[in-house]
């Protein structure tokens, strides 16, 4: 099949999402030929300060919003209002992150701009949805980790462990952005049919109650808990190497390589949930061998066994692994500071090309040419964007 479009080529996106959430969902949008505008207020995004910074211009804040226009509006001044309306007229999908109430009080809720365009999908991402006790509390990522159970769940699996870890990756903002990204398109999808747009609530607590499906079961039938879990590192004699055992095959694989196949045949490792209950054991017997190779003698036998493993990576090791310049995982784009690599999304397609735009906006860089599409004149801009 011949690539000759992006998927959502034609389709326009109005974006007041700021940080993290938002941001990645419309860029997963503009990468597949939406396009974005992305409203910002005169001193831009708060994103546009995270560092690493060069020459005024943050890498971070570019990985989430290259090949978006920006424009800047004052939603304070009537104008500004207005031409938000005007703009709404004119798109099909807006996309907010406020805190529920925050776009009531601009009067640029759902209800009061399906009135202007019927067929707009208004997309709202908030930490407990928009409805609700919970609703009007703030929350950024971290805080949801706390309140979904995730970090209680995760803690569970480091054997004497209390203290919860610190975490600075934001799971909760990159899974909600992604479940946004899916909703809209199906949205879209649905109103080819019914002609009609509607409102899409994404909550950040329900998106990481799905990253722990065994713990919602395990909460309503709990069961006993490994003595050990059941996958994680497993010591070498420099160090550590990831080992995951599902399947009855890897499992013999890997008490075979290790020296051990009388553990195939031993009662406290039989099935599934014996291994559960000595998981403890049948490791320590296969350390007794991992412990007398280095990682990557470890690494070669397990592949060579078929058991599924991994080093321990950097992320700046994975960029440069071979697998992911076979997969083309990077596209360079550029912003006023010059080139730099963003990632790809983590899909191919065979009938659509799938890539970022080539350049980062610099704040307000097509406030003119956007506002004037819509017929406001050089005045009506200069009140609309408080130049």
């Amino acid at each position: 099949m011949t690539v000759s479009a992006k998927a959502l080529q034609g389709i326009r996106v109005l974006d007041f999402s700021t940080t993290i959430a938002g941001p990645h969902c419309t860029r997963m949008l503009s990468d597949m030929g939406a396009d974005v505008i992305k409203i910002e207020t005169d001193d831009g995004e708060t994103m546009r300060t995270r560092p690493p910074v060069r020459g005024n211009c943050s890498a971070v804040f570019g990985s989430y919003n290259v090949g978006k226009k920006s424009v800047v509006l004052d939603l304070k001044s009537g104008k500004g209002v207005e031409a938000v309306k005007r703009l709404v007229a004119k798109v099909d999908v807006l996309v907010e992150n406020f805190r529920p109430g925050v776009m009531r009080r601009l009067k640029l809720d759902h209800e009061t701009l399906r009135q202007l365009n019927p067929k707009l999908i208004y997309c709202s991402i908030s930490g407990y949805g928009q409805t609700g006790p919970s609703a009007e509390l703030p929350a950024y990522a971290p805080v949801i980790h706390a309140a979904s159970g995730y970090d209680m769940a995760h803690l569970a699996y480091q054997p004497g462990r209390q203290r919860p870890d610190y975490c600075g990756i934001y799971h909760a903002d990159i899974l909600t952005g992604v479940y946004a990204y899916g909703a809209i398109t199906s949205a879209l999808v649905q109103r080819q049919q019914s002609a009609q747009g509607q409102h899409i609530d994404v909550s950040m607590l329900e998106s990481m109650l799905s990253l722990t499906l065994n713990e919602v079961q395990g909460a309503q039938f709990p069961i006993k808990p490994p003595q050990r879990p059941m996958f994680g590192p497993m010591e070498t004699s420099d160090g550590y190497v990831m080992v995951a055992i599902a399947s009855e095959k890897t499992f013999q694989n890997l008490v075979t390589v290790a020296g051990r196949p009388e553990f195939i045949r031993d009662p406290r490792f039989a099935a599934y949930s014996d291994r559960r209950d000595h998981w403890g054991d049948l490791m320590e017997g296969v350390e007794t061998w991992s412990r007398m190779l280095t990682s990557q003698q470890c690494l070669a036998a397990l592949n060579q066994a078929g058991v599924p493993c991994s080093a321990y990576r950097s992320v700046a090791e994975a960029m440069a692994d071979p697998q992911s310049t076979h997969r083309s995982i990077l596209a360079q784009v550029s912003d006023d500071a010059g080139a730099f690599k963003v990632l790809n999304l983590p899909f191919r397609m065979s009938g659509a090309e799938v890539s970022p735009g080539p350049r980062v906006a610099a704040v307000g860089e097509h406030t003119d040419e956007v506002l004037k599409e819509i017929g406001m004149s050089d005045a009506e801009v200069a009140i609309a964007a408080a130049k």
